[in-house]
């Protein structure tokens, strides 16, 4: 639920993306070309999405990393 749902923001944040490609272990920077700007329009809509709000030191490397996060604070599954 969490995985696919961040699928949907990613293409939204980052069009050119394939979403097919994109797995748990997908690095946001090396895989996805995930930029400053790009994390950012990324954590915003994920707070908004999921209702939880991410801390001004939360570093991301993997989609995974952030669906674990995601679980934890809304209590949801990945």
């Amino acid at each position: 639920m969490i995985f696919e749902k961040l699928k949907t923001i990613l293409g939204r944040v980052k069009p050119n993306v394939d979403l097919s490609t994109v797995t748990m272990d997908s690095r946001l920077i090396a895989d996805l070309g995930i930029d400053s700007l790009s994390m950012m329009l990324l954590a915003i809509s994920v707070e908004d999405e999921f209702k939880i709000e991410f801390g001004d030191d939360t570093n991301f490397v993997t989609v995974k990393e952030i669906c674990d996060f995601v679980a934890e604070k809304a209590g949801l599954e990945v």
